[in-house]
């Protein structure tokens, strides 16, 4: 295990020095995103992370920030989710110091004008257009919908046009103040990270004031079985229809969670998995299908998305849930096993080369765990993975009683598209 230095008001920092680059990432997370919001500020995570390029006192402007990291090429931009918010800049190692402050500017200092307040909520409005647009992009959004019905987790990060518009400034700096603090902070800076690293950081993040708690998230709980899935259909008339099928899963620090990461791998991750060659390569019926598994803090999602044509629906998924029902039933095979941890680790390897990559490993380890594993531990405990514990996960997770289903493409209703659907077709829709 490798632990995080603390700066002294306890952010916990880790600095990651490799060889072979010239480049400096610095990557600062803050654990809050859209689950921990209440509905005055539905969006109100995603709406703070784009205000915080909108200027400070000393950069005034967005072509202020813009301009002074364009200046030396740095690569830079955030991101929001269900629970984590993450700003990173990649630069020039030996301008890592302008990464520092002007970060530090941004998350701290930003003044969060009243009409610019205004004006991005129109900006977010066209980003959520965007999303709900995009068939790939937008059927996870339905997915988690269907599978979270009723639960903060099922609300999209963005918000809606309604939450964006009725959300009030003083609301959003309430909630940013109460979880932008250092208890819910990690700093990483990766690459040719310089010797006075810890110095920079200490003059400006260290000088955060500590804050106060804040509740702790509301628990989801699971589902109970059903013969019929729960299902979110957004009526498109498109030629390349969406589906996305999910099963809940165990949260992110489950024991288990190795042995369902290969259990993807091995039904659909890579172009020679199960799903690939039966749906695609023999039967031709899609372009694009993969299996996967994404986990929160207390629960996780293990997802089959498709693209295909509306009118080979019914026979995509006979093929679908026949491949299900075989890893359930007889596991996978030895060969099949090794492969997958060969992938696993290999493509560990490769994202490690980047400093962005090996600053998310560290940043994502150490504000969900609380501690980093090495990479060498991590493929440890995938080594330990075997043939039983892949039939076992299959066999819990991959239960058709607690299946949810996103489709995007020609259907008026959730009636209309099950006739399409091996497992309910002769079933009434679900109330």
């Amino acid at each position: 295990m490798v632990k995080a230095q603390q700066l002294k008001n306890g952010i916990n920092v880790h600095l990651v020095p490799f060889a072979g680059t010239e480049a400096v990432t610095l990557l600062v997370l803050v654990k809050v995103g859209s689950r921990n919001e209440s509905l005055p500020v539905w969006g109100g995570s995603h709406f703070i992370e784009h205000l915080m390029f909108k200027g400070t006192k000393k950069r005034p402007k967005t072509i202020d920030i813009s301009r002074e990291l364009d200046r030396y090429g740095a690569e830079y931009n955030a991101y929001t989710g269900k629970d984590l918010t993450g700003y990173y800049v990649k630069i020039d190692a030996q301008k890592a110091g302008v990464a520092v402050d002007l970060l530090h500017d941004m998350l701290f200092h930003s003044h969060y004008d009243a009409k610019e307040v205004t004006r991005e909520k129109k900006v977010i409005i066209e980003e959520i257009k965007m999303y709900e647009e995009n068939p790939i992009m937008h059927v996870e959004d339905l997915l988690e919908e269907a599978m979270f019905d009723g639960h903060v987790l099922g609300r999209n990060i963005a918000g809606t046009a309604k939450s964006m518009m009725a959300m009030r400034r003083e609301d959003v700096l309430k909630y940013r103040d109460a979880y932008y603090i250092p208890s819910r902070m990690t700093i990483v800076m990766a690459g040719k990270v310089p010797k006075d690293a810890m110095q920079q950081l200490e003059r400006t993040f260290g000088k955060v004031k500590k804050g106060k708690a804040v509740a702790n998230i509301e628990p989801f709980v699971g589902r109970v079985p059903t013969d019929i899935p729960i299902v979110r259909i957004q009526n498109k008339p498109l030629e390349q229809m969406q589906v996305a099928i999910g099963f809940e899963a165990p949260g992110r620090g489950h024991e288990d969670m190795e042995a369902l990461k290969l259990l993807g791998v091995i039904l659909g991750g890579t172009m020679s998995s199960r799903l690939f060659i039966e749906v695609r390569e023999r039967k031709a019926l899609c372009y694009s299908v993969r299996a996967s598994i994404d986990a929160y803090e207390d629960m996780g999602i293990f997802s089959i998305r498709a693209g295909l044509d509306a009118s080979r629906l019914t026979l995509a998924m006979d093929v679908i849930m026949r491949e299900i029902r075989k890893v359930v039933k007889d596991g996978v095979t030895a060969d099949e096993l090794a492969m997958a941890k060969d992938n696993i680790r290999g493509g560990m390897m490769l994202r490690l080369e980047d400093s962005s990559d090996r600053a998310e490993y560290f940043g994502r380890q150490q504000i969900f765990f609380g501690e980093v594993s090495t990479p060498e531990e991590r493929m440890k405990k995938f080594s330990a993975v075997t043939l039983a514990d892949i039939k076992r996960v299959a066999a819990q997770v991959l239960d058709l009683r607690k299946m949810s289903i996103a489709a995007i493409g020609p259907y008026k209703n959730e009636r209309e598209f099950l006739k399409h659907f091996p497992q309910v077709r002769k079933e009434k829709r679900r109330a």
